[in-house]
């Protein structure tokens, strides 16, 4: 009695599996349980704060203190007491939580997790872009590593890259290193000079008309929105066009409750989350950044237990890195 038989099988096939055996996805759940239970007791003890951006795993951003845009937690973090500062992100975004706060201990869960648009530019290509544009001030997009903001003069983010550039005193601007976002601010800033460098999100850059014109067709009731790290020809197409926290925003306020969306899937748990009534549809399904999504819990937990990867950066670097920051506040 409690035992599950089937009568219609031989008494030789019988298989007898008890009703509170856990299944594999109950053991599942509850080593996650434990995982996510660890990670809380280290963070307490090491006085660490967690940090996710949109674009990671659901059970990284279910256990994060701060989700958001990369400048918007590497500031917020700078504001807390924590001593140590969990970026669970790629490299640029915890050298800019490092820059931001110099006295803080800053991990990065996974070592190797890098940004591909972020690699794509050298300082070396800054300083010849400089040389054959004397004039020109140089704009770089904070998805860039400390060494390409040590020799910018300003940085933008994409939510606020359009005013920041509006209050450049120079009229000639070189924008690097997203040629996709550096021309969405262009097309809004029309008297002013571009010179642009051939880098790009990969992630967004390959997203093409005829999906968004497809989609169209197969949700014409719903709004879409992209993100400007997308091509012109893309967002000529879509509703909205946003930074990552503009899309989150836009969500809630839109009175449709079927959305589109054009950016990395991450950002999903958090339009569902605050959503709960509203549909969400992805693009495509490869919109995944393989690099985002290089940290999971026990990556994690590692991180937090072992105190690793520490993230430094050189002292003159930084200071000059500061003063391209430091310059975006004041104008936007």
């Amino acid at each position: 009695m409690g035992w599950n038989t089937a009568v219609s099988c031989d008494i030789l096939s019988f298989k007898a599996v008890k009703p509170d055996e856990p299944s594999t996805e109950r053991k599942a759940m509850d080593t996650d349980r434990e995982l996510k239970d660890e990670i809380a007791r280290l963070k307490k003890e090491k006085n660490a704060i967690i940090l996710a951006h949109y674009y990671q795993n659901d059970e990284i951003q279910e256990v994060a203190d701060y989700i958001g845009d990369s400048l918007e937690l590497s500031k917020k973090a700078a504001n807390t007491d924590a001593a140590v500062i969990v970026f669970c992100g790629v490299r640029f975004m915890a050298e800019t939580a490092k820059t931001l706060s110099p006295n803080k201990i800053v991990l990065l869960p996974a070592e190797d997790a890098g940004c591909l648009m972020a690699d794509m530019i050298l300082p070396e290509d800054v300083l010849a872009m400089k040389a054959e544009h004397p004039d020109a001030a140089v704009v770089c997009y904070v998805n860039t590593t400390t060494d390409i903001k040590a020799v910018s003069d300003y940085c933008v983010t994409s939510s606020n890259a359009v005013k920041v550039v509006q209050n450049v005193p120079e009229k000639e601007i070189i924008f690097i290193p997203d040629k996709n976002l550096g021309q969405y601010v262009a097309a809004r800033v029309p008297e002013k000079t571009f010179h642009f460098f051939e880098g790009f999100c990969p992630t967004h850059h390959f997203i093409r008309p005829e999906e968004v014109l497809a989609m169209r067709q197969q949700e014409p009731d719903g709004e879409i929105m992209a993100h400007p790290e997308c091509q012109p020809e893309v967002l000529a197409l879509v509703d909205f066009v946003g930074s990552t926290g503009q899309m989150v925003q836009r969500a809630k306020d839109s009175p449709n409750n079927k959305i589109i969306v054009c950016t990395e899937k991450g950002i999903l748990y958090r339009l569902k989350r605050d959503n709960p009534t509203k549909e969400f549809i992805l693009l495509s399904p490869n919109l995944v950044c393989q690099n985002m999504k290089k940290i999971n819990l026990d990556i994690l937990l590692d991180s937090l237990k072992n105190m690793q990867y520490q993230i430094e950066v050189d002292e003159d670097m930084r200071q000059k890195a500061i003063v391209a920051l430091d310059r975006m506040l004041a104008f936007s």
